[in-house]
């Protein structure tokens, strides 16, 4: 008998769910960096044991939109949970709890949609705050499991995908058992690019910046890409290219390296940035980079 269940992963930015997702599928399928709203996108990612098939929605971090992709972040993390069996809620334990929270609580206790509360980077705390916590999160909802982790080192995170098993249903398989995410290798490669450039670069200018795949071509033994760094102002331009184009070689390098290893070849990467002025608050500039609503 098989069964599979959609399971929404969401909360606030920069606690941890792509690392989750990434460290339940043995493999990076989504970006990470320590700076928040890394992820954009609803990612997918697909989790096939023996007869059991869970498909993780990985979601951009909810909060409060400043623009027009913030706005269509939010969206989809909200949409996300709409499609959802069950959702992992989680949070950073070293932090209250906040609206964004509440707001998930809210939601799953009107729609009745399982929940489990995943309480991250408890290697961080002691033992008392991981249980004060614990206590605040507890008054506000029964959750269906509350399971201290730190997706970071794996621990905890095998319970995680244990208290997901009872949501699985009766079903044939959606994706093919040895698929892992439902993402191109196109958008493997611009997201990609996209992390190297949000963990060289400091303070806004890194969520202004959008990459499009303009060339891709598999020979076998070597991947040629060629790909457009798009940037809101001129004067990010130059920060991103750096003295002599030492920057963008140190980009290019760090992410030709993570590309090799996950493509399992060789990869040519060829990088230009060019600029497109506020294409975040821009329905066309949304629309070109891939961010529209399906």
């Amino acid at each position: 008998m098989k069964r599979t269940g959609f399971i929404a992963i969401v909360g606030r930015p920069n606690v941890g769910k792509s690392t989750l997702l990434n460290t339940i599928l043995g493999e990076k399928v989504a970006i990470v960096s320590s700076k928040p709203q890394t992820t954009r996108n609803r990612i997918i990612g697909i989790h096939t044991k023996g007869d059991d098939q869970y498909v993780f929605l990985d979601t951009p971090g909810i909060f409060k939109p400043r623009n027009s992709l913030g706005t269509y972040m939010v969206k989809t993390a909200n949409s996300s949970m709409q499609d959802a069996d069950a959702v992992i809620l989680v949070v950073d334990t070293g932090k209250p709890v906040s609206d964004v929270e509440k707001n998930v609580i809210k939601y799953v206790q009107s729609t009745k949609t399982p929940c489990v509360l995943a309480l991250n980077k408890v290697d961080l705390y002691r033992r008392e705050e991981i249980a004060e916590r614990i206590t605040e999160y507890a008054a506000l909802h029964d959750f269906c499991a509350v399971v201290p982790m730190c997706a970071k080192n794996g621990k905890g995170v095998e319970s995680v995908l244990d208290e997901c098993t009872p949501f699985l249903a009766e079903s044939d398989f959606f994706f093919p058992e040895d698929m892992v995410t439902d993402q191109s290798e196109r958008q493997v490669a611009a997201e990609v690019i996209r992390e190297k450039l949000l963990r060289t670069l400091n303070k806004e200018i890194p969520h202004g910046i959008a990459v499009a795949i303009e060339e891709f071509k598999d020979e076998g033994s070597l991947v040629s890409i060629r790909a457009e760094i798009f940037c809101e102002k001129a004067s990010h331009k130059g920060i991103i290219v750096g003295k002599n184009g030492e920057e963008l070689k140190r980009v290019g390098s760090y992410a030709r390296a993570d590309l090799e290893t996950i493509f399992g070849t060789k990869v040519y990467l060829n990088l230009w940035v060019k600029v497109k002025e506020n294409w975040r608050d821009n329905q066309r500039g949304l629309t070109d980079f891939g961010y529209t609503e399906e």
